[in-house]
C-alpha cells in the first residue's frame, strides 16, 4: 500500500488493496460498512462519495487517515524525480 496518498485514485487503489488483503469481496465490505456496493465501486475508482461512507469503509478495513503538511520536497526527492534515470523506471 502506498504510504502517501495525494489523489483520489491513489486512495481508491489503496482501499481496493486493503479490501483484497482482508479477503473481502465488494459485497462483503459494503454489507459490513452498512453501504451499498456502488459506494465501494465509487471509492475504489476514486469517485465521489460521502465522508461518512469513506469512514465506514475505513473502519471495516481497520484503517485510519492521518493528515500531514505536504511541505516542500527535499533536494533528494527533486533529484530523484528529475534525474535522467527517473524515466527508465516508468
Amino acid at each position: 500500500m502506498k504510504d502517501t496518498i495525494r489523489l483520489a485514485a491513489d486512495l481508491g487503489a489503496a482501499l481496493k488493496d486493503a479490501r483484497k488483503r482482508a479477503g473481502l469481496s465488494i459485497t462483503d465490505l459494503a454489507k459490513q460498512a452498512g453501504r451499498v456496493r456502488d459506494v465501494i465501486y465509487r471509492l475504489e475508482a476514486g469517485g465521489e462519495t460521502s465522508l461518512s461512507s469513506l469512514f465506514a469503509v475505513l473502519s471495516v478495513l481497520h484503517l485510519q487517515i492521518k493528515l500531514e503538511s505536504t511541505g516542500m520536497p527535499t533536494l533528494e526527492q527533486v533529484q530523484a524525480r528529475f534525474s535522467p534515470d527517473a524515466d527508465e523506471d516508468e
